[in-house]
């Protein structure tokens, strides 16, 4: 009779082999397929990781695709091997994502930013648009587009990410007032869906799949083409920011400009706790409006509220510029000494946040855990929220921005996936923080997790109304009362385009084989 130990050690070989059969399975059926790219098998360990640092799942094989075929021939194998088969397909784009959404583990990751061909193309006639990969990275487009004077209208704040990503998302940025969330200005769309059909699809021609993808977190299909809406580009920015110490009058301006017909071209916000010094770290950047006041700035560790803004023109515009920003600052009322101003060219504003990242990368602080928590909160409830977060819940200096600027609803189109609250006016709150490893106190990663969950609790006990933005869950539960309303539909549009569940696995909303009712 066998012992204990003997028993498990023979249950634990079994298990082996049968891994081993299944992935030797996996990698001879992968590789009969004609496919112009190819799969690897072995150095997979970078689709395991994303830029939240914090989930690795290594998949059985990584799909290098060199054409959108290859990718519809890979998804439409797995759908053809049925339920029986446990193999998965995520799209990862450059890994910015926060909780492993675009890892498989043990299925098919397809490296998007392989995928080039056709090139990317300006199309200026009738109406401008950039038809690009949906592997093709913002800042490659925003040089392409400027070579014909063009620009896309809405943009992320960091432009190192990809098309489909983006896309599957929302896009926001500080033109998202005026323009909507990048889903928002988007032509039309070419689409693999979990059967493997490849779909070209826009408002007018299979509009379910072109709503459906948009802000649909990977779950119909995957964005391999997309063409992007542009528009005349400036070529110089004034970048602008000061302070405030009074949330309400803080919040209360931001509206205004953002209901403005003639205001400025970007407007975010950013909450500033028990930070010293913060003026003197502008300097390298920014210019004092007056020197000698700025200088004289005490904040004594009170909560401070900044205001970013953004005016675009062109080099013949300077005079005009000048007295346009001076008209529009004139109607705030900001702290006098805390006028901050730059000048810079529309691609150096638009890719500031690259400088930041290099920085940290030299030091090796960027590949370190990002607990981010973003949220989309009513403008009802945007001062409720502020008590009881900032100076309550977050007393320390968060370790990273807290951004907080408002957004109009009318600017996003409620046939697209993404959930967000119901008043036509809602605030992006998002904490992007950073855990220091080996860290203790409030830059450990155990302490930013429990601090995020007690904003969290904090939204949901107060009734505040809020929406994850960028969302996790892991229970089909919460993300049922995630999508309220819409649940129904997302369902139903997930058994039309990924019947048996095979994409995006890593947002946990369907498992493979499992029933979507």
């Amino acid at each position: 009779m066998l012992s204990t130990r003997s028993f498990m050690l023979l249950f634990l070989s079994c298990i082996a082999v049968r891994m081993n059969l299944c992935f030797t399975g996996i990698h001879s059926s992968l590789k009969m397929l004609s496919i112009n790219g190819h799969f690897e098998f072995d150095k997979v360990q970078f689709a395991a990781r994303d830029f939240g640092n914090r989930y690795q799942y290594y998949p059985a094989a990584v799909l290098h695709p060199s054409s959108v075929s290859d990718i519809a021939m890979t998804i439409e194998h797995i759908w053809k091997m049925g339920p029986r088969s446990e193999l998965t397909v995520a799209a990862r784009g450059h890994g910015h994502s926060l909780h492993g959404q675009a890892q498989a583990h043990q299925g098919v990751v397809i490296n998007m930013e392989s995928l080039q061909d056709p090139q990317m193309q300006v199309h200026t006639r009738n109406f401008t648009y950039v038809d690009v990969s949906g592997g093709e990275l913002w800042i490659n487009i925003l040089h392409e587009s400027l070579k014909y004077g063009l620009t896309p209208k809405s943009w992320t704040d960091y432009l190192h990410l990809t098309v489909g990503g983006t896309l599957s998302n929302a896009g926001i940025s500080g033109q998202a007032f005026r323009h909507g969330p990048q889903i928002s200005n988007v032509h039309q769309l070419e689409v693999v869906t979990g059967k493997g059909d490849v779909v070209s699809c826009s408002k007018e021609q299979n509009s379910d799949l072109f709503y459906g993808v948009l802000g649909g977190l990977g779950q119909f299909g995957i964005i391999t083409r997309a063409k992007i809406l542009l528009e005349p580009a400036p070529t110089m920015v004034k970048w602008i920011r000061v302070l405030y110490l009074d949330f309400t009058t803080f919040s209360s301006e931001q509206e205004l400009l953002i209901s403005a017909e003639n205001t400025f071209d970007y407007i975010e916000g950013f909450v500033i706790i028990n930070r010293t010094g913060l003026l003197n770290n502008w300097r390298s950047s920014f210019n004092p409006q007056d020197p000698v006041q700025a200088s004289q700035f005490k904040s004594d560790g009170k909560i401070l509220y900044c205001l970013e803004l953004a005016k675009y023109f062109h080099h013949t515009e300077d005079n005009i510029i000048d007295q346009e920003v001076t008209r529009l600052l004139s109607q705030l009322s900001y702290i006098p000494s805390t006028l901050f101003i730059s000048e810079v060219t529309y691609v150096e504003f638009l890719d500031r946040v690259q400088v930041s990242a290099v920085k940290l990368q030299s030091k090796g602080l960027w590949e370190v855990p990002h607990p981010w928590l973003n949220l989309l909160v009513p403008k009802s409830k945007i001062k409720k929220f502020a008590e009881g977060v900032f100076g309550n819940i977050l007393k320390e200096t968060s370790n990273g921005p807290v951004l907080i600027y408002p957004l109009n609803k009318s600017k996003w189109d409620n046939r697209t996936s993404v959930v967000i609250p119901e008043e036509e006016i809602f605030y992006l709150v998002a904490f992007l923080t950073s855990a220091v490893p080996f860290s203790r106190g409030n830059n450990s990663l155990e302490y930013i997790l429990a601090q995020n969950m007690r904003i969290l609790e904090f939204c949901r006990t107060a009734n505040l109304g809020a929406k994850q933005y960028l969302p996790h869950y892991t229970t089909r539960n919460e993300w049922q009362a995630h999508f309220g309303p819409m649940w129904e539909t997302y369902v139903q549009r997930k058994k039309a385009y990924d019947p048996l569940a095979i994409l995006a696995p890593g947002q946990r909303i369907f498992q493979k084989a499992k029933s979507l009712s």
